[in-house]
């Protein structure tokens, strides 16, 4: 199928990224093939029709997992049978997102009416929905003879998650690190988790070619990762303005 609203783009090893680049967030989606089945990392804002463009990239069986519970990353979650997220982030998943606040997204200033899907009206608001299941650190997700490793990465939002695939040397990193000015300053954003998050995405770096984030850039390199981190520091120590 196409969808003007969406950008596809295929990497190596059965990975897919969903872009939405007409808008101001420019968030990204992901695709990960295993033999049985394969994962949605996030399902991206609600425009288009995500469901329908998933399904024409892969015949197997999706099952969405939630990097975290905001607006632009679970707009069409409500459409599959399987969505995992971390317990703290579950409200958040469950939350309707405000119609004066999913219009104000979709207005000229923030997305291009050129390219807005034809029938899509946001004065509705972004309906919720409810997990069906939970992931917290350690887990594994078994895809079929590809396993997607959850670390939890809190500091952008309290249960945010990343998605380490060793089979793909893949990182999914959502909102924890991107090429852009990254946001810590939610009611649940914390900058001790932050710091604590980073040095767990270091750690495996050694297993990854590509990082991918939700926002700017796509993909990152392992030390765009490092870099993100010293830069942290100084900022952290006072040394830099934030």
């Amino acid at each position: 199928m196409t969808d003007a609203w969406y950008e596809v783009q295929h990497f190596p090893h059965g990975i897919t990224m969903i872009r939405e680049p007409h808008q101001s967030e420019d968030v990204k989606s992901y695709l990960v093939e295993g033999e049985q089945d394969v994962a949605i990392i996030d399902t991206g804002s609600g425009a288009g029709d995500f469901p329908g463009l998933v399904a024409s990239l892969s015949s197997k069986r999706p099952r969405v997992l939630q990097s975290h519970g905001h607006w632009d990353h679970k707009g069409h979650s409500y459409a599959f049978d399987e969505v995992l997220i971390h317990p703290s982030e579950a409200e958040g998943l469950r939350r309707d997102f405000p119609a004066a606040r999913y219009v104000e997204a979709f207005s000229p200033g923030h997305a291009d009416p050129a390219f807005l899907p034809a029938g899509f009206d946001p004065s509705g608001g972004l309906r919720g929905t409810e997990a069906t299941g939970t992931i917290d650190h350690g887990d594994q997700i078994d895809l079929g003879n590809r396993v997607l490793e959850v670390i939890h990465t809190p500091g952008h939002s309290e249960g945010g998650v990343t998605f380490l695939d060793r089979t793909g040397r893949a990182l999914f990193v959502a909102d924890v690190v991107y090429l852009a000015g990254m946001y810590l300053f939610f009611p649940d954003s914390d900058t001790d988790a932050f710091r604590a998050s980073l040095e767990r995405l270091v750690a495996v770096l050694d297993a990854v070619d590509l990082v991918f984030p939700a926002h700017g850039d796509s993909p990152m390199t392992p030390q765009d990762v490092r870099d993100i981190q010293a830069a942290f520091a100084q900022v952290d120590a006072g040394e830099v303005a934030a």
